[in-house]
C-alpha cells in the first residue's frame, strides 16, 4: 500500500524514462517535498531526456530539481550509450549485459544523490532501477542496493537515515506500465529509446521492451515511433 507523507523530503533519480517516470509517480505519493536529479553524461538521447526530465518535474511540481553534467563516462567510453565507436543492438535483449551498459553508473548517480542529500536533510533517494524483465545490467540487482545502503550508513554523517527505494525493482515492464497507468503517470513525456533525440526507433533494446510491456499491459503508448509498433 502506498503510504501518503512516508517522508518529508526525497530525491528522485529521474532519467526521464518509462520506469524512472512510474518511480517519480510513486514517490509523489509517499513523499511531502520532492526533490528530482538528473544527469546529462553524454548520452545519445541526452537532448531528449533533458527535455523529459523538466516536463515531468514541472507536471509533479519539484520543490527543486537539478541537472549534474558530467562528462567523464564519455570520456572513459566503454558503453554504446556514450562511445560513438560502438552501435547499439537493434534486437531483443539477451542474458549476456548489454553493450549499451554504463560501467557502474547507478553507482556514481546514488553518490550525487547522497551527497545532496545530506545536503537538504533529504530521509530517501527513489531510484528507477529494474531487475527482473530488463536489460540485466549488473548495478540494477537488489543485492547490489542493500550493499550501497551500507555504504551510504557508513559514508556519510549519519545525522539522519538516508533510505534507497528501489519500488519498481521486481516489477515487470508490464507491471510497470499497469502501475503508471493506475497512478495517471504522464507517459507521454517519457522517453525510452537508445537512439533518437526526435522519434523513438521502436527498434533499439529499451524502445522494444516499452513497446512490449505496453502491448501486454493492454494500453496505447502515447509516444511516437519512427515504424509502426509491433
Amino acid at each position: 500500500m502506498i503510504m501518503a507523507n512516508k517522508y518529508q523530503k526525497a530525491i528522485v533519480l529521474l532519467s526521464g524514462g518509462m520506469d524512472s517516470l512510474v518511480t517519480a509517480a510513486i514517490a509523489n505519493q509517499e513523499v511531502k517535498k520532492l526533490y528530482f536529479l538528473h544527469f546529462n553524461y553524454g548520452q545519445l538521447t541526452e537532448r531528449r531526456e533533458q527535455k523529459s526530465f523538466e516536463a515531468i518535474c514541472q507536471y509533479y511540481q519539484a520543490e527543486e530539481s537539478k541537472i549534474i553534467h558530467w562528462n567523464w563516462f564519455k570520456e572513459i567510453g566503454g558503453s554504446a550509450l556514450t562511445d560513438s565507436s560502438l552501435s547499439v543492438p537493434q534486437q531483443e535483449p539477451s542474458r549476456d549485459i548489454p553493450i549499451t551498459y554504463v560501467p557502474f553508473r547507478n553507482a556514481n548517480l546514488l553518490c550525487a544523490a547522497v551527497s545532496w542529500a545530506e545536503v537538504i536533510g533529504a530521509e530517501a533517494i527513489y531510484i528507477g532501477a529494474v531487475e527482473a524483465d530488463s536489460s540485466g545490467y549488473p548495478d540494477c540487482r537488489e543485492v547490489f542496493f542493500k550493499s550501497f545502503q551500507k555504504v551510504i550508513e557508513t559514508g556519510t554523517k549519519n545525522e539522519f537515515p538516508i533510505w534507497i527505494n528501489t519500488p519498481v525493482l521486481h516489477l515487470s515492464k508490464k507491471q510497470i506500465v499497469q502501475k503508471g497507468m493506475e497512478l495517471g503517470a504522464p507517459f507521454e513525456l517519457s522517453w525510452s529509446c537508445y537512439v533518437d533525440n526526435e522519434e523513438a526507433c521502436g527498434e533499439c533494446e529499451s524502445c522494444r521492451l516499452r513497446i512490449k510491456a505496453f502491448n501486454d499491459a493492454g494500453f496505447k503508448d502515447p509516444i511516437v515511433y519512427k515504424m509502426k509498433k509491433k
